[in-house]
């Protein structure tokens, strides 16, 4: 087993020799079952699932984007291929090891990966002089959060976004939130539609069905 404080370095060297999406998956199984928590989900997202979250986005003319939970880079490669030459794509991620992968893996002067949480997106746009983004695309696990949280990352996002802007968020099939009450201590789990959360922010919610990811899931486009 390899010890938990040498994983990063040890699969970036793995991605070096060519084996970028093996190292991917490894980076990202290790992570789950050191913090699941953390990552709400065992395995990356399929490309089939990352093409459905990059297809609604206005990527071809977007000057700034934002990625929530970027992992170790599926979505990311995606979002990078479509974007203009002098677009800015601000990733932010909590997990110091997917932050020295994708920082060591990806080398796009177009990319910068930020390490904090969603919750602070908006100090950190405005602190690099960013007042409007063009997309954001999250993968965040909102099944994991309680809604004052969810809300709050939200609420952060909003003074940057017009009607021109778009929102992509997924959510499994299974539709449950599994989170900690901290009334008393214990996890709780219940039914959680994350259209309805998103429906008291934006005019438009629409989804697309990906069956081809483990687990299946539906993609959120959202428009102001």
């Amino acid at each position: 087993m390899i010890d938990p404080r040498s994983r990063s370095s040890h699969l970036v060297g793995t991605a070096r020799k060519g084996y970028k999406g093996r190292a991917s998956r490894i980076a990202f199984v290790q992570e789950a079952i050191a913090d699941f928590h953390a990552t709400a989900s065992i395995i990356p997202s399929s490309r089939y699932l990352a093409r459905a979250m990059v297809k609604p986005l206005p990527l071809e003319e977007a000057e700034v984007v934002v990625e929530f939970g970027p992992g170790t880079g599926v979505m990311t490669r995606q979002l990078l291929e479509i974007v203009p030459t002098d677009a800015r794509v601000l990733a932010f991620e909590i997990n110091p090891r997917f932050v020295n992968y994708l920082q060591a893996e990806i080398n796009d002067p177009r990319l910068e990966v930020v390490a904090s949480g969603a919750e602070n997106a908006g100090v950190e746009l405005r602190r690099r002089g960013y007042r409007r983004i063009d997309a954001v695309l999250s993968s965040l696990g909102f099944g994991m959060m309680d809604e004052s949280t969810c809300r709050e990352i939200i609420q952060g996002l909003m003074p940057f976004l017009d009607e021109r802007s778009v929102l992509t968020q997924f959510q499994y099939l299974h539709g449950l939130r599994w989170f900690q009450n901290n009334g008393n201590g214990k996890h709780k789990v219940e039914f959680f539609d994350l259209r309805t959360l998103l429906g008291s922010y934006f005019r438009t919610v629409s989804t697309t069905i990906v069956w081809r990811n483990v687990l299946p899931a539906r993609v959120i486009a959202c428009r102001l």
